[in-house]
């Protein structure tokens, strides 16, 4: 049985409603309308890149997050791609987000506590995290990673994620 966008976004609705209503009735309307401005922001920043790109890296500006950390990204109407350079001891707080991520390490080394589990993660080694698993890194040695998000990270494109500018 195939879903509907229509019928995904209804049960995404109640289901973010039915949690801040276990919260508060107003944590409730606080949830939706963050999730909605959340939407918003992705949605009209896809729309403006959502025409054919071909962009060389050296073309997007490093974003400076904090002295061990760097970011580049490309959106698309429905997925992120990200190229993170992470300096030896880059600690990646925890944190979880509703966006699926598949991480691809291209150079150096990132362990990952998730799940209960110590991971590391290699060059030329993959991993998927699921949406909403609560997840931490730490850079072994100088890294560079490919993060793919879907959808996009509205945090990340309004540049309101602060656990990573510390």
């Amino acid at each position: 049985m195939v879903k509907t966008k229509t019928k995904i976004k209804t049960k995404t609705k109640e289901k973010i409603k039915g949690q801040a209503k276990r919260e508060s009735p107003a944590g409730a309307k606080a949830a939706v309308k963050s999730r909605s401005r959340a939407k918003r922001a992705v949605a009209k920043h896809a729309a403006a890149s959502a025409s054919l790109q071909y962009i060389g890296w050296s073309a997007i500006p490093l974003e400076d997050l904090n002295p061990l950390l760097q970011r580049q990204f490309v959106v698309g109407r429905e997925i992120m791609l990200a190229r993170v350079l992470l300096k030896k001891g880059c600690i990646v707080p925890e944190h979880s987000h509703h966006n699926e991520q598949v991480t691809y390490i291209l150079e150096g080394a990132l362990k990952f506590w998730i799940d209960g589990r110590e991971i590391v993660v290699n060059a030329g080694e993959v991993l998927t995290i699921p949406s909403n698993m609560p997840h931490k890194a730490e850079a072994m040695e100088d890294t560079v990673d490919l993060d793919i998000f879907n959808p996009p990270r509205a945090d990340w494109i309004n540049k309101t994620d602060q656990y990573l500018r510390k």
